[in-house]
């Protein structure tokens, strides 16, 4: 009776929804479930985030504040109290998965998590892992776990993998929009993962396991980070044959069959694209397999910032300068344009690489007003207002995020010296640097 009884309650909304992390991918999930009608409780270690939420504020920009204080008013409960998660129907893990410095999967947040929620798990609950992570994670780890508690998966627990696929700034797509992937430790768990799921996104894709589940989330990233890999080594290409590779990926992307276009930049960032595929090339060696498109393209993405560095010393020492005592204002520090999120940020990288030349660096970035605490770097620096005269300070503008906020007219029109690593600027220009 247990699965009848969950799939009843998951199918009339009587469930009651828990999220663990309420990030990027947790927080717009939480409010999706809220809003559709199920009773939700959010829970994170970051007390602030707690607070914000309670009081009805937001702290990732593209979700507006009017959102959370209307799910909070409609019963979503932000805690930090695991002993709440007794009440709950389903738990859904939305907690991230980094690399450790070695490069191999840190599974310590999803698993630390899994075994601080066993004391208070029940029977008739359903267990979902979102975190991007190795096929086999969810059978290897969490469900012996959930069978040494008691448990009996596809009886009376019911565990899936359902892999998170939100796309942060992208005004497209949104949480209930985008198709999702579902697989099930059994049949019957893969029975109770669609009824998760089924009440708020509008199309969910069923696949025969969990490890197809994850093997597809890592095959997405894959395929945009080799891809990346490529039309950045080709960017490097075209610079020595003098062509502009964004004009040559444009006119490309005019076939309308066989060519998807993907850019170029300063390197890789975001919470997947440069730390999601690893996870397949370390689970690989133990199928004696190597990897060897995915490490290529992670050593030419990595590279991007230091070729980057490379191209800015050489437009200033065309102009009898050095990097060092150089005043460089990097504009756009989130990874990616027209979001506030910091995640493996090449910009930052590219102030680091700067800084360590004995550059003075500044940034300007309307998402970023003052630069976040970061795990690996720490600039004590506020954003800077473009006005004329600022621009007209620095020796270089580094555009590393084009931002479609920023007036590019201007900058061109003030600054000494831009280089561009985004193709902002297309054409021939008199004081613009592609890189």
């Amino acid at each position: 009776m247990h699965k009848d009884t969950l799939l009843r309650r998951l199918n009339d909304k009587t469930a009651v929804i828990g999220i663990v992390g309420l990030g990027y991918v947790g927080l717009p999930l939480s409010l999706r479930y809220s809003e559709v009608g199920y009773k939700v409780i959010g829970f994170d270690i970051d007390q602030d985030k707690i607070d914000a939420l309670n009081k009805g504020q937001t702290y990732i920009e593209h979700i507006q504040s009017e959102r959370i204080a209307k799910a909070i008013q409609s019963g979503f409960e932000p805690s930090s109290d695991l002993t709440l998660s007794r009440d709950l129907d389903a738990v859904i893990l939305c907690v991230p998965t980094p690399l450790t410095k070695y490069r191999e999967p840190d599974l310590s947040f999803v698993l630390s998590t899994v075994d601080a929620l066993l004391p208070y798990l029940r029977s008739g609950q359903v267990v979902s892992l979102e975190s991007t992570t190795y096929p086999g994670t969810t059978e290897e780890e969490l469900r012996p776990r959930l069978e040494k508690a008691g448990f009996v998966v596809g009886e009376n627990m019911f565990l899936v993998f359902s892999p998170e696929r939100e796309d942060p700034g992208n005004a497209r797509f949104s949480t209930h929009t985008i198709p999702k992937v579902c697989g099930g430790s059994t049949p019957s768990c893969l029975e109770v993962g669609l009824a998760l799921y089924g009440q708020v996104i509008n199309t969910v894709v069923p696949v025969s396991s969990t490890q197809a589940a994850e093997l597809t989330k890592l095959l997405e990233n894959i395929h945009r980070a080799v891809n990346i890999g490529l039309v950045n080594e080709m960017k490097i290409i075209a610079d020595r044959m003098g062509i502009d590779i964004h004009e040559v990926i444009r006119a490309a992307a005019t076939k309308p069959f066989g060519f998807v276009p993907y850019y170029p930049g300063p390197g890789l960032g975001g919470h997947c694209i440069p730390i999601d595929p690893f996870y397949l090339t370390w689970k690989a060696r133990e199928y004696g397999l190597h990897t060897r498109f995915i490490e290529l393209a992670g050593e030419v993405n990595s590279a991007m910032p230091e070729w980057v560095v490379e191209k800015l010393a050489d437009a200033l020492n065309e102009r009898e300068m050095p990097i060092r005592g150089s005043r460089i204002l990097v504009l756009g520090i989130a990874y990616k344009k027209n979001v506030n999120d910091m995640r493996e940020s090449p910009a930052v990288e590219l102030m680091s690489l700067l800084q360590a030349k004995g550059a003075h660096i500044d940034y300007s970035d309307p998402h970023v007003p003052s630069f976040p605490k970061m795990r690996r770097y720490s600039f004590d620096l506020n954003s800077v207002k473009l006005t004329p005269e600022a621009l007209a300070s620095y020796d270089v503008v580094l555009l590393a995020t084009d931002h479609d906020r920023f007036d590019y007219e201007t900058i061109e029109k003030h600054a000494k010296l831009i280089v561009d690593t985004r193709g902002r600027y297309l054409g021939v220009h008199s004081k613009v640097v592609k890189a």
